[in-house]
């Protein structure tokens, strides 16, 4: 185990070098003069000069690149343009807004259509599962803007069930008064996607023969189904999973900006507007080591999951 870990980590760093090799190049060669988007259209050329030479972007390539380097190294990836803020305080001030509506939204994903999924796989064939199949399909042909506005419309404005939006310092309150409506939602159409994936994972299980052994065996079907099963599906319930992980820190700029929530999704997205190229790069390799370490555990667990899985 020490050793696999090692040589993950060490191929890591290749990665890590790839990456922030073209995410420096891509904003050198189509991210535009940062000064003048800073500036302004009425700015005149001596000012556009000036804030050239605040940001060292006047220096050498090779210079502003290990400028970047140091950065990353230190976790230190200076201010805020937009806001004269500091990129790190500002990922720790909305990062826990981000976790609070993301969290519960991942975890009822997977509580949700993992049982749903196999009870439905358990009935392949009948009519509840060419009506749910059927439902689920209409769901996904619905936009997420429309669930926004429907549900605000019916359990805000109609039903007064929970507030359109706002946020507070109070995680208990965020997490009881302005958190449901934006987690209802999301579930809702995450769950149908998740759910038909979930029971093409079941419907390969439930046809191999092991399946038809323990049967002839003599077990129950709901322990054949939760037993054998759901145990083999696990790896790819997993890597599905895993995927979604990430997903956390970008994927739930939606949500944020249309319930006006603080995180950082709706932080990235206003830096993408504004050009606020620190936040912009510093999420953008931070997204990667994530994505990597989140790979890495998924790894891991599959030999927790399944011991027949060998780690090389």
């Amino acid at each position: 185990m020490g050793a696999y870990l090692l040589r993950r980590l060490w191929q890591m760093v290749p990665t890590l070098v790839g990456v922030v090799l073209l995410v420096f190049f891509l904003f050198k060669s189509f991210g535009g003069d940062p000064a003048e988007i800073l500036a302004g259209l009425n700015a005149s050329t001596a000012q556009v000069d000036q804030i050239r030479e605040q940001l060292g972007l006047n220096k050498p390539v090779w210079e502003q690149l290990w400028i970047f380097v140091q950065q990353i190294l230190r976790f230190d990836w200076g201010k805020s343009w937009a806001t004269n803020e500091a990129v790190s305080s500002l990922f720790a001030s909305r990062l826990p807004a981000t976790l609070t509506v993301m969290t519960p939204i991942l975890v009822l994903d997977a509580v949700l259509a993992i049982p749903f999924a196999l009870a439905v796989a358990a009935v392949r064939g009948s009519l509840t599962d060419r009506m749910i199949m059927v439902a689920t399909t209409l769901a996904l042909s619905i936009s997420f803007l429309v669930y926004v506005i429907v549900g605000q419309w019916l359990f805000a404005f109609q039903l007064g069930w929970f507030p359109v939006q706002g946020w507070t310092r109070s995680v208990w309150t965020n997490l009881t008064t302005y958190a449901p409506l934006p987690v209802l939602l999301a579930v809702m159409v995450g769950i149908s996607p998740q759910m038909r994936l979930y029971r093409s994972f079941f419907l390969d299980e439930i046809g191999h023969d092991y399946v038809r052994t323990a049967r002839a065996k003599g077990l129950s079907e709901p322990a054949v189904l939760l037993k054998h099963v759901l145990r083999n599906a696990l790896i790819p319930i997993l890597t599905n999973v895993s995927m979604q992980l990430p997903g956390i820190f970008i994927g739930s700029f939606l949500i944020e900006v249309f319930f006006s929530i603080p995180g950082l999704g709706r932080e990235v997205w206003m830096a993408v507007n504004r050009s606020d190229y620190p936040v912009i790069q510093a999420v953008t390799v931070y997204l990667a080591v994530i994505t990597m370490a989140i790979n890495l555990l998924t790894d891991l667990l599959y030999q927790a999951v399944d011991p027949r899985v060998t780690l090389k």
